[in-house]
């Protein structure tokens, strides 16, 4: 049985990015991938689906509208913010303008990963993004690269001469939104067995979260990121044996 800190940890956690690179898919195989998905045994850990905006128009009527995910822009300039709804997660690389999003009731955005090595952030970067996320009551989700649960060196795409890269874990960066204090420390661990998890709560070398608290903040802070398979994750954590 999955135990009850993972379940929150990860519940709702995954959107799922499939028309986008490295995947691409058609709108036809992307919808039938996440139909099965959320009728699947780990449906629960599946998030929204996530969709540009000039694409909306092409999701099939049936589809409920209020699963997709189409509230994520770019912005550089304070100025540009007064463009986006409430609750859309903005794109940012200057986190000076935490205080604006904050103001405008946004949400922000991370980069982790692209196609290639230079896209990935360092974990110093990554913490600093988390640390003034947190500072400024802003929630945030992750994007791009975030395949696997641990970090780890990988293929940046699906082609068969790939380069590699070091990729982020989704495991350090949603635990090291929940233990701040040590969130360079977090994002750098390669060794699964660093973590555990059972009812009460997760801990990280003998530093702990309760459930009750990753409840929280899942809902408030650490929203989700977006992947473009949402197999890939799951098939890595039952590999890990950390989900039944």
């Amino acid at each position: 049985m999955t135990a009850r800190s993972l379940h929150a940890l990860l519940e709702g956690l995954i959107d799922y990015a499939g028309l986008f690179p490295p995947a691409g898919l058609s709108m036809q195989d992307a919808v039938r991938n996440y139909a099965r998905y959320r009728e699947g045994e780990y449906a629960w850990a599946l998030g929204r689906f996530v969709v540009p905006a000039d694409r909306v128009a092409e999701v099939p009527k049936e589809f409920p509208l209020s699963i997709l995910g189409v509230d994520e822009v770019k912005a550089s300039t304070e100025e540009e913010l007064v463009r986006f709804a409430p609750g859309a997660y903005v794109e940012i690389t200057d986190l000076g303008l935490l205080d604006a999003i904050a103001r405008h009731g946004l949400r922000a955005k991370i980069r982790t990963g692209g196609l290639v090595a230079e896209a990935f952030p360092a974990t110093v970067k990554v913490a600093e993004f988390l640390r003034a996320c947190q500072a400024k009551g802003v929630a945030f989700k992750a994007t791009a690269g975030l395949h696997h649960p641990l970090r780890c060196v990988r293929p940046l795409t699906y082609e068969p001469s790939a380069p590699t890269g070091t990729m982020h874990g989704f495991l350090n960066v949603f635990l090291a939104a929940a233990l701040l204090e040590f969130a360079e420390e977090v994002l750098a661990e390669t060794d699964s067995s660093a973590f555990a998890f059972d009812d009460d709560g997760v801990s990280w070398r003998g530093h702990g979260v309760s459930t009750a608290d990753l409840v929280i903040m899942r809902r408030t802070f650490a929203t989700s990121f977006g992947s473009c398979s949402f197999e890939e994750p799951i098939a890595d954590l039952r590999g890990l044996q950390v989900l039944d």
